[in-house]
This record gives C-alpha cells, structure tokens and sequence, in this order.
C-alpha cells in the first residue's frame, strides 16, 4: 500500500505579520519550529522503522524548514520542487492583506474559475496554480516508493489532493480541501484495487505538545 503523509507548513512569519504570503518567502516563526519537531516526531511514529520514505518540499523558507527537521529525525534528504509553492499573488505578495483584500476579484459563482482573473498584477489563475502542482505530483507518483512525504502549504495542498484523486484540472474549479497549518493529512492507495483514498485530511492532533511547550 502506497502512503502519502501530506504536510502543511506550520506558523510562518507572515501569518503573525498580517501580510500575504503566496511567493513571499517567510520564515516559521518560534512556533512554527516547535510545529515542526513536532510533526517530525509524528511522522517518525506513523511511518514503520526501516522503510524506505522519500520526502518533497517546496522550495520556500518556511515549507523547507519544515522538511530540514522531518528529514533529520528520518534520515531522508529532502527534495525541493518549486512546483510545490503556494499560490502566486504577483505583487501582493509580501504586502499587507487588506492591500489584497481591496483589490481581489472573487471567482463567478457559475462560469469560468479556473482561468479567472483575481484582479492582481502578476498573479497565477487557479488553472496555472493547478497545472504545476498536477505535474509535480505525476512525477513524485512515478516512483514505486510506498512511503512518500510532501511538505506544501495550505492552499495547495488542495491540489495535491484534487491530483491524487485524479480529478482533471477543468473539473477543479470549485475544489477545496482545507487543513489548518501544521497538519498532515493522509493519502493511501491499495494494491489490489488501487483505489485512492483520503484517509485522513488535516489532522493536527500531534501539535498538542508543542503549543504545551
């Protein structure tokens, strides 16, 4: 059976600075490294000892932080793929987010989403968004390794999830799988049927030690 834990990254700077974030590449604050050790110790429980783990990131500060402390107490290297990043907000990113707030064009209720304009220079429509997720996705499923780790961010983890479920692109306009910051959720597929399951979707239970710390 093929195990995908997906993780989102936890506190980052710019969640406590009100600022978007996007491509604005914050860092975890203090505890969000707290976070992090803890679902490093998390996905050390749930994974067996002395299976093979391949472990994804994006690229960004806060999602490789992340991956740095899972891959240390796992013995794995993480992969950096920028393809993993959260949503482009062109020039938002890094401003404030009433900045974004002012500006942003919300999706139509019926008609096009997936190509819709938001509004802001510089940022990725939703299909862009999908596209380079979808393919890093089709790559990290090319490997036969049945423990996989994928450290991304919350928005996008909704593509990793639409992707692992093989919905098309087209049909994802109105998609949204949603998991609080430093979650793991848990995607499994069997060998028999290979059918893809969502086990699990945003499961912050193993963050319960780091806020007591």
């Amino acid at each position: 059976m093929r195990t995908l834990h997906v993780v989102t990254h936890p506190e980052a700077t710019h969640h406590v600075e009100g600022v978007v974030g996007g491509w604005h590449d914050s860092r975890l604050t203090p505890a969000g490294v707290r976070a992090a050790f803890a679902i490093a110790r998390a996905l050390r429980d749930r994974i067996p000892h002395g299976t093979e783990v391949e472990l994804f990131s994006s690229d960004l500060r806060r999602t490789s932080r992340t991956a740095d402390e899972v891959g240390e107490l796992l013995g794995v290297k993480p992969v950096l793929d920028p393809r993993l990043r959260e949503k482009s907000y062109g020039e938002a990113g890094g401003k404030p987010q009433e900045w974004l707030d002012r500006r942003f064009v919300p999706p139509p209720a019926v008609g096009e989403r997936m190509d819709h304009d938001e509004g802001v220079a510089g940022a990725e429509t939703k299909a862009e968004w999908a596209r380079r997720v979808y393919a890093a996705m089709d790559e990290i499923l090319r490997s036969p390794c049945e423990q996989q780790i994928i450290v991304t961010h919350g928005g996008s983890l909704t593509y990793v999830v639409a992707s692992w479920i093989r919905m098309p692109i087209e049909s994802a306009g109105y998609a949204s799988f949603r998991a609080p910051s430093g979650s793991i959720t848990t995607l499994r597929e069997d060998d028999f049927f290979h059918n893809r399951q969502v086990a699990g979707l945003g499961d912050t239970r193993h963050l319960d030690s780091a806020q007591a710390g």
